[in-house]
């Protein structure tokens, strides 16, 4: 059995669908047993998303425009995928319960001039049902037997809106109970990825990238041979190649080095998507639908044969530098944990983190667009220590970006640092703060936006990524 995933890019137009089609009649011949997991065609769920915001603000028009985009999108892939005309009368009445479903929901908001979580939940997870019924028709019409899944029958999470946590225990026994009777039939189930719900059936999502995520928890649940992740990526690659023109594919890396990589700015794989698999040695593949013959990226709890120190060099850039600093806080009990508790209070993500050894300053990134909504709650909670002097000042320095250098190699090896920041001094680019984790397969550090691809070209060169392949 294998889980295979595709991304908004991989459903976009019926021309991706079909390709889609032909990737999995050619994966069922080796494999009997399979499981599709898709997103929203590519663009939807936003639409969605800004469409119901502006519902909420008491654009009710905004819905109509919106619902026409999404009927026709729909509609035209549907009568591009579908010959048989009775199958497609059908399919496009579950669509149409759909589209009406959104339009009553929008003017609802409108009405009552605010989006409840709950309800924009609902909304953001209705791409991936309106293309997990097409995906199924379009398999079912070159005779694959397929049935669309909503995952909130499967996924069971607890209630935190656009992020839940998922209940692994139970989504196990929920998945099993629904997929392996499907499965034992013949069939293949197209499950809608990014959705879930809670034990009452209130439809929850896993976050923006879910789908990936949704992919990992239904592995595991399975206990599947493994999981293929199908994107617009070659697979993970030693840099991006917008910035490095020689970066190579990666073949074969593990679970570590991944994590790593997709937390810091490889966009190929949601970072949560691991979690499930690790602990039942599940490996995953990252493949390209546009190239499916390529090799793509093997992730595994082994790191493949690549020899180097480093493996690949990321970046994440429209990022801000908070600094809180003040002579005054050497040897104050406290102040790190009311910071970091004022940051998560404000429902902000910290990135990275890195302190003076003369405790003088304590400094974290977060994205640019929550820089001064963390300034302004971390003022309000360390109020007391700036009147008395403790702390002198709450900063903020924008843009920057953050630089990462992953590699399992790295660990134990003397003279990495000095190699990297050697590279990073000729680019030129001045680091204006470092973090390595106990790991030691990651060195990140800060430095001005500008000056980012200038470092990760250099650092990319340093260490020959783009010469030496994989050997």
């Amino acid at each position: 059995m294998q889980i295979h995933k595709f991304g908004g890019t991989s459903v976009g137009n019926a021309e991706r669908i079909q390709q889609l089609v032909a990737i999995v009649e050619a994966e069922r011949k080796r494999n009997t047993r399979l499981v599709v997991v898709v997103s929203a065609m590519s663009g939807i769920t936003n639409l969605l998303l800004e469409a119901t915001q502006r519902a909420a603000q008491g654009e009710v028009a905004a819905i109509t425009a919106a619902g026409a985009t999404l009927r026709a999108r729909h509609l035209e892939a549907l009568e591009q995928l579908v010959s048989d005309g009775a199958a497609r009368y059908a399919v496009a009445a579950e669509l149409e319960a759909f589209f009406d479903r959104f339009a009553r929901i929008g003017e609802g908001i409108a009405l009552v001039g605010e989006l409840p979580p709950r309800a924009q939940d609902f909304i953001a997870g209705l791409g991936e049902r309106l293309s997990a019924r097409l995906v199924a028709a379009a398999l079912g019409s070159r005779g694959l037997a397929s049935v669309a899944c909503d995952a909130d029958r499967l996924i069971i999470t607890d209630d935190t809106f656009g992020a839940a946590v998922p209940d692994l225990a139970a989504t196990a026994l929920a998945t099993r109970e629904r997929l392996l009777p499907v499965l034992d039939a013949g069939q293949i189930p197209v499950v809608t990825g990014f959705i879930g719900a809670t034990p009452d059936g209130i439809p929850t999502t896993l976050g923006r990238g879910g789908s990936d995520y949704s992919a990992g928890i239904l592995g595991a649940a399975l206990e599947a041979e493994a999981v293929v992740i199908w994107t617009d990526a070659d697979g993970f690659m030693t840099a991006d190649p917008r910035l490095v023109a020689d970066a190579q594919v990666l073949s074969h890396i593990s679970y570590a080095e991944a994590g790593e990589l997709a937390y810091y700015g490889a966009k190929v794989l949601h970072p949560k998507t691991l979690l499930p698999l690790i602990p039942k040695g599940i490996p995953l593949y990252i493949k390209n639908s546009f190239r499916p013959e390529g090799t793509g990226t093997k992730v595994s709890a082994t790191t493949g044969d690549w020899h180097a120190d480093v493996k690949s060099v990321t970046s994440i850039t429209g990022l801000a530098l908070l600094t809180v600093a003040g002579r005054g806080m050497l040897g104050v009990p406290g102040i790190a944990a009311r910071t970091f508790a004022a940051v998560a209070a404000a429902g902000v993500n910290v990135l990275l983190i890195s302190q003076s050894s003369s405790e003088n300053n304590l400094c974290f990134m977060v994205e640019g667009r929550d820089a001064e909504r963390t300034r302004s709650a971390l003022v309000k909670a360390l109020s007391l220590e700036v009147h008395h002097g403790c702390v002198e000042r709450v900063e903020v320095l924008a843009p920057v970006a953050i630089v990462s250098v992953v590699g399992a190699g790295m660990r134990g090896r003397p003279g990495i640092a000095a190699r990297i920041f050697s590279a990073v001094a000729v680019a030129p680019a001045n680091v204006i703060a470092i973090a390595q984790g106990s790991s030691e397969i990651n060195i990140s550090f800060v430095v001005a936006e500008s000056e980012a691809a200038a470092a990760v070209s250099a650092i990319h060169e340093r260490f020959e990524l783009g010469a030496k392949g994989l050997g």
